[in-house]
């Protein structure tokens, strides 16, 4: 079995460079795993659909959520104008730094996603983990953090690379009761390097 967020520099596939207000976040894409999420993400990017939106909603020790141009959490479309189905790899996890597809609920993907922050993980969650028979690398991969219960319900289709010091900096600052940052973190821009 291949785990590319384990080994990302050899991972095949484009880079994507989120520009933001905070500093810039590299991701390394993965269209073997997640083609249609990545030709999405990588198509919205060149069109600039990205430019100028905020992360609309941040939670420290869990993910920062962004891709939404209404800036509300309940907008945004997919490049075919509307939702596509998820695409879950037995390759891919939301370990810490993992870039997936928010959703509500079942093929509702649009043009939202976040990127897992969380840095802890519970010995319970680690036993649930392997009850469940997680593979030993992913297990092993999840101590540094990540969010388990999220995986084969939101589609991961990219790994942080670089800049996990600019995500860990959003997730720490000030934010109102529906978890909205009080100051905007703006994504300037997105550099798609094929």
């Amino acid at each position: 079995m291949n785990y590319p967020q384990l080994q990302p520099d050899k991972a095949e596939g484009p880079r994507a460079i989120i520009h933001t207000s905070m500093g810039d976040v590299t991701i390394q894409l993965f269209p073997e795993q997640a083609p249609k999420a990545v030709e999405n993400f990588v198509t919205l990017a060149k069109k600039n659909y990205y430019d100028e939106v905020i992360f609309h909603r941040v939670i420290n020790d869990f993910m920062i959520q962004g891709g939404d141009p209404t800036g509300t959490g309940m907008g945004g479309s997919s490049i075919w104008d509307e939702p596509f189905e998820d695409e879950f790899s037995k390759e891919l996890y939301n370990l810490r730094g993992a870039v997936s597809m928010a959703n509500s609920g079942p093929n509702t993907n649009g043009s939202q996603f976040f990127i897992v922050q969380n840095k802890h993980m519970s010995e319970q969650l680690t036993q649930q983990m392997k009850d469940a028979h997680f593979p030993e690398e992913i297990v092993t991969a999840y101590q540094k953090g990540g969010t388990p219960w999220l995986d084969f319900r939101h589609t991961v289709f990219g790994q942080v690379v670089d800049g996990m010091d600019v995500v860990d900096q959003m997730a720490t600052v000030k934010t109102d009761e529906v978890d909205k940052p009080l100051e905007d973190i703006m994504i300037e821009s997105v550099t798609i390097e094929d």
